[in-house]
């Protein structure tokens, strides 16, 4: 059976590192409050000369020397990104241009928290169906550049970074062996950017109303991201015909630290299992599994034979749960 196997990790976190004292300088919180919360202490912060695009290279740099194998015999770039270099073209394009990749088909996927997964799917899809033998997948944020830094319920919450994988076609019992996803549009507007589309293109008012900026219910959100990645997490061990006790290490999207409590209660994985960097990193939407995931294989916590576990929950909304054997 051909199966998409991750041959190679990597991530990149700007130097600049803000902690919620910092932040408790500029709007009204404290850290105690953000900690309690969202069990975020600190995040890293893109300088204003750096593009998403940059910590990309940077992060596919890693993984491709990683992975032992040259930029140019890719024959895919996917980004998972909603805080890209351009709206067009892709930030997989600017990849593309700055590592000095041949000519080869590359794209975002705009699907927030859920879109270094949904890559991972769609990867796993195209070196199954023979589309593809050799995949590099993104997933990378400048969270920092599209919130509102006076709101204090949302400015506290993100961070920046890139992480990439390179996946390539194998025979045998490792790799991608569960995938599942999904998607409710109908709760989109609890979590999401309202202008800079079609919908509300950007003019002097929008800028003024800051609608350019993150917008979240996040009672709502949470309630749903808790059922979600609980989901999420569960069918992808099905899926996979394994149980929980056969999961070595699980990695959830670092949005709140009360979610991925929840999620491992009904998932019945212990803590002990469970990779959590969110303290350190914040919510990188897109970029949190992938920085983690290289993070982990760094710190020798994933080792041949391990079943690892990955689950997102994002706006959209999406989520989705992958089973990886290494």
């Amino acid at each position: 059976m051909i199966r998409a196997k991750i041959i190679g990790t990597g991530h990149f976190l700007p130097a600049r590192v803000m902690t919620n004292d910092d932040w408790a300088k500029r709007v009204d919180t404290s850290d105690e409050w953000i900690v309690t919360r969202t069990g975020i202490r600190e995040r890293h912060i893109a300088s204003d000369s750096e593009a998403t695009s940059d910590l990309v290279c940077e992060a596919s740099k890693q993984a491709l020397d990683a992975a032992q194998v040259d930029k140019n015999s890719l024959d895919l770039i996917i980004v998972g990104t909603i805080s890209g270099d351009t709206a067009y073209p892709s930030t997989a394009n600017w990849v593309q241009k700055k590592m000095g990749i041949k000519p080869i088909p590359s794209f975002d996927i705009g699907a927030a928290c859920s879109g270094f997964l949904y890559g991972l799917i769609l990867a796993n899809s195209f070196i199954k169906t023979g589309v593809a033998k050799r995949i590099l997948v993104a997933g990378a944020e400048i969270m920092t550049k599209i919130i509102n830094w006076e709101d204090r319920n949302t400015c506290v919450l993100f961070g920046d970074g890139a992480g990439a994988v390179v996946l390539e076609a194998t025979e045998g019992d490792t790799g991608i062996i569960s995938t599942c996803w999904g998607a409710d549009g109908n709760l989109g507007e609890l979590l999401y950017q309202p202008a800079g589309g079609s919908a509300i293109p950007a003019s002097i008012e929008s800028v003024q109303k800051r609608l350019h900026t993150v917008h979240m219910k996040g009672n709502e959100v949470f309630k749903h991201a808790v059922l979600r990645m609980q989901e999420a997490a569960v069918e992808a061990i099905r899926l996979a015909g394994i149980t929980s006790d056969d999961i070595s290490l699980y990695i959830p999207h670092q949005a709140n630290i009360r979610i991925i409590e929840a999620t491992i209660k009904r998932a019945k994985i212990p803590i002990e299992k469970t990779y959590i960097n969110i303290d350190k990193i914040a919510n990188i939407s897109s970029a949190t599994i992938p920085i983690a995931l290289d993070q982990a294989f760094r710190e020798n916590r994933i080792k041949p034979g391990d079943n690892v576990l990955l689950s997102s929950f994002g706006a959209g909304f999406t989520w989705a749960g992958v089973v990886v054997r290494f």
